[in-house]
């Protein structure tokens, strides 16, 4: 399918099946109607080879519809596309010569369950343009990108769509350029060339994938042969009340095989390392966003999509079986039974799943003043009971810094040392709690502003100590994250948790056992919720002898209080709670402490591309 560029001649295809008669124009034929030949195997399919073609030639393909209409409509299969507002398609080659065969080889383990993945969202548009305010090239964004994430150890890019989209402001997430990169940030090569570097600096890349709906503008798929072919004929169906735009029909064969081949050649010719499907929630339920009324109920009178989750359990069986080295993972925001449960077994077979009840009780815990946490232990707690229900990646994404809802940093209550204080614990909390880790941009440095698409991230305030400080500290627990066994091991095993018991029981104070394997380091976590500093704190250890601190997020190099142990404390034998021994020490304001039994320089080097802080 598409335009397949050969010197001699190149071979256009389309699938129309209900279209009267199919032409072809673009610069190659001075925009004059060339026509197409329907294949006579039944597919509906049209076809030509066209000679004089050349990489970068616009075109679009000319559809008489079923209903005697005449459209131009782009290739929903075109390598390339026109730079917006632009919205020709483009002959492409796709060739390129990779250099990333090392990270290729060993990415299954890099990126195993059982290991550490820390993931930075990215914006491409916002996260850093030229001086001139212009947007930079995708082997510029490499660069830049693979240093920044090197510096702060992260494992793992997550860039927002990156297939072409019209409208800049929609972030990527109303596609009409399925199997095109926007050009607004370079050529297919670029692109290919930007993954190339991050995986030759050992960070794997993941990409936002939209199959949940489309736009319905008129020269792209919608009603794309002059029949609703890709979408649902029926508006109840096929019409997203929501987001204005048009929901695939799932259960035509042609519509499944156009997106899961899609998933399948973002893997293959981009080496992308896995896919993050947006808005599954939205596929799964027939009256999402519905009003009684809007909405047609299955053959059970129920509201759950059939055709959506067969399509969803194809895809991941299809992805794969392909590339078993990667991972499909889901944003679905309800609690729908096995999403990461194999297919096999009755799941949707994704390989992970944002925590979205994570992120809401905890963003909910953390906005209230520090007085009234005391009787909302429950919300920072409730996680735990379903923490392995899943393979969960925490998320702090995009979408909880943009409209109103305030950055992180001006979340957090009181004053301003407080606010900084209270994020650096939030982040002490998320990176030591089960679950991969996913952070937006500008985060990592506390960015006070909204994130807004059409301005860069404030890179001014790393002149400013507080802001460091959160960065260093989100160096170092990335590094810990990585190097210290017992943080990542068992991130989706129940093994890898347990609470620890404390002599006096506090709602404000959190405190929990995170595993390895049998003779792997233990690790005891204890979170701070209130500017009150906890003297004589005992807590409940598996052994006796000394326990040292690992992080101390009110440490002086974050823009702490320097309040600590001095690097150490000393456990005795005696009982507490189901510990055969305890130790007495003083737990920082608004804090996260972390401390293992073992020292930190006994820790093996940290993978590549982790700082060495340990």
């Amino acid at each position: 399918m598409g335009a397949h560029y050969a010197p001699d001649a190149t071979t256009f295809t389309v699938w129309a099946p209900n279209a009267r008669d199919v032409a072809l124009v673009g610069a190659f034929n001075g925009w004059e109607p060339q026509a197409l030949r329907r294949l006579d195997d039944g597919t509906g399919r049209w076809s030509a080879k066209v000679h004089g073609v050349q990489p970068g030639d616009c075109y679009k393909y000319r559809i008489h519809g079923a209903h005697g209409e005449v459209m131009d409509k782009a290739d929903p299969y075109a390598r390339r596309c026109e730079h917006p507002p632009g919205t020709a398609s483009r002959v492409w080659d796709l060739a390129y010569e990779w250099g990333d065969s090392e990270w290729m080889a060993r990415r299954g383990q890099a990126q195993s369950h059982r290991s550490a993945m820390s993931i930075y969202e990215v914006h491409l548009g916002s996260w850093q343009r030229a001086e001139d305010g212009g947007f930079l090239n995708y082997r510029e964004i490499a660069q830049r990108l693979a240093a920044h994430c090197e510096a702060l150890g992260f494992t793992h890019v997550e860039l927002m769509p990156v297939t072409e989209h019209p409208f800049y402001g929609s972030w990527g997430y109303q596609t009409t350029g399925y199997y095109a990169p926007t050009a607004r940030y370079g050529t297919p090569q670029d692109l290919m060339a930007m993954v190339d570097t991050l995986h030759q600096r050992g960070i794997g890349v993941i990409l936002d994938w939209v199959a949940s709906h489309f736009p319905s503008d008129a020269w792209a798929l919608a009603r794309f042969d002059g029949t609703e072919l890709y979408e649902h004929a029926d508006p109840r169906l096929g019409f997203h009340p929501q987001w204005n735009s048009l929901i695939f029909n799932y259960g035509r064969y042609e519509v499944r095989d156009f997106l899961i081949s899609n998933a399948i050649f973002w893997l293959e010719t981009y080496h992308f390392d896995a896919i993050r499907v947006d808005a599954v929630a939205s596929m799964l339920y027939l009256d999402f966003a519905r009003e009684p009324g809007q909405w047609l109920p299955n053959r059970e009178g129920g509201n759950k999509n059939y055709e959506a989750v067969h399509f969803l359990q194809d895809l991941n069986r299809s992805v794969y079986a392909e590339f078993p080295d990667v991972h499909v993972m889901a944003e679905e925001s309800t609690a729908w039974a096995g999403v990461t449960r194999p297919v096999h077994d009755g799941g949707l077979g994704f390989g992970m799943k944002w925590n979205m009840g994570w992120m809401n009780d905890t963003l909910r815990y953390v906005a209230r003043p520090h007085f009234f946490r005391k009787w909302h232990g429950d919300d920072i707690r409730f996680s735990a009971v379903y923490a392995f229900n899943e393979n969960f990646i925490l998320p702090l994404s995009h979408d909880e810094v943009v409209y109103g809802k305030g950055s992180l940093l001006e979340r957090q209550p009181g004053d301003e040392w407080q606010c900084f204080a209270g994020l650096r614990t939030l982040y002490g909390y998320m990176w030591t709690h089960p679950g991969k880790k996913l952070l937006f941009m500008g985060g990592e440095f506390a960015q006070p502003r909204e994130w807004h698409h059409e301005r860069t991230l404030d890179w001014q305030l790393w002149d400013l100590p507080a802001h460091a400080g959160v960065a260093r500290w989100i160096g170092d627990l990335n590094a810990a994250y990585r190097k210290v066994p017992a943080l990542h091991r068992y991130d989706f095993d129940h093994r890898g948790f347990a609470w620890a018991p404390l002599r006096q029981a506090d709602p404000t104070v959190l405190a929990f056992f995170r595993r390895g394997e049998p003779g792997d380091a233990a690790v005891l976590v204890l979170c701070n919720m209130t500017p009150e500093v906890r003297h004589g704190l005992q807590v409940g250890l598996p052994h006796a002898g000394p326990w040292y601190e690992l992080l101390n997020s009110d440490a002086g190099i974050y823009g702490g209080s320097g309040v600590g142990n001095l690097g150490q404390v000393e456990a005795v034998a005696g009982s507490l709670g189901n510990q055969p021994a305890s130790a007495s020490l003083t737990l920082p304001p608004l804090a996260t402490l972390v401390l293992c039994d073992r020292p930190p320089d006994s820790f093996p080097p940290a993978t590549p591309g982790a700082r060495h802080v340990l």
